[in-house]
């Protein structure tokens, strides 16, 4: 299946990009590397803090807060053509026929909307991002978490949602995260998506992460479960070299770069892009496309 083709970033994505990845620039230095006066910068970056999505601080602009997550719609917005490579990657890994469980975040719900490309698909998720990803398909039969609503997410956490994965088996888990530490910790801001990522994660035969170079160093206030849990992880680009040794070993397997090709620290790059497992799936049901609440409490 032909990669999906992305427009170039935008001027004020590649600006959220050079800062998310920096952490801290300078306005001088981003005239210069946008070859613009710092008064047209300026105009740029106060446009991009009143959105919420930069922040101003003594000689420069920096990310918002790394203890808060930003808002979700600003969220679908940053490093957009990196998700959407990584979602093109992880489609390609996915076969028809199969179960998956898809977790809340951004890069997740690019993921569900290339996986439209894919047949018979059983998804089980606690995000109604996803499932309006893939609403409307007679072959994709959707299960989607009940319990109380995160109305700024669109998406149900915590004990209700974890109920959900644990009904379940999937083929694959896919997932995003707030942050990694350099030991490996896997970070998120609320313990409720905590709860709903391990339960994905261990009802699943297979674990995708997936996540941009930005979620590298990010600070978030809760840990659960170590990318060394994870059997394979794709990333936009290759992680900083502190997070090196975190995929040195045979797990989990590293898909990165421009065309997400499988890496790892002995092999090097190898052609032909990221893998594709098959597996004993068979548990795709043809038929109208539905949401299921298999919750009988949300207490």
């Amino acid at each position: 299946m032909p990669a999906a083709h992305s427009a170039a970033p935008s001027p004020d994505q590649q600006l959220l990009d050079l800062i998310t990845a920096s952490g801290f620039v300078g306005i001088e230095e981003l005239a210069r590397r946008f070859e613009v006066t710092p008064q047209t910068i300026r105009r740029r970056v106060n446009h991009l803090c009143e959105q919420g999505l930069l922040r101003r601080v003594h000689g420069g602009v920096s990310v918002p807060a790394l203890n808060a997550n930003v808002p979700y719609t600003r969220r679908q917005v940053q490093n957009l053509a990196a998700k959407q490579r990584i979602a093109a990657a992880v489609a390609e890994h996915i076969p028809d026929g199969c179960s998956v469980s898809i977790g809340l975040g951004t890069t997740p719900e690019q993921v569900a909307l290339a996986l439209r490309a894919r047949r018979d698909l059983r998804v089980i998720t606690n995000n109604i991002n996803v499932v309006n990803a893939l609403a409307g398909r007679s072959d994709i039969e959707l299960t989607m978490a009940g319990g109380a609503l995160r109305t700024h997410d669109l998406d149900v956490i915590g004990s209700a949602a974890a109920r959900c994965f644990n009904a379940f088996r999937t083929d694959y888990a896919i997932f995003g995260v707030g942050g990694i530490d350099e030991d490996g910790s896997l970070l998120d801001f609320e313990t409720g998506e905590v709860v709903a990522r391990r339960a994905m994660v261990d009802n699943c035969r297979q674990a995708l992460l997936v996540l941009d170079t930005s979620k590298f160093g990010r600070r978030a206030i809760v840990r659960g479960g170590h990318v060394g849990d994870v059997g394979h992880v794709f990333v936009d680009a290759n992680p900083p070299p502190g997070y090196a040794s975190l995929f040195a070993g045979a797990k989990p397997v590293l898909h990165v770069g421009p065309m997400l090709a499988v890496c790892s620290t002995e092999a090097g790059v190898q052609a032909g892009g990221a893998e594709t497992e098959s597996t004993q799936a068979g548990s795709a049901q043809t038929g109208a496309a539905r949401i299921i609440d298999t919750q009988e409490s949300t207490s």
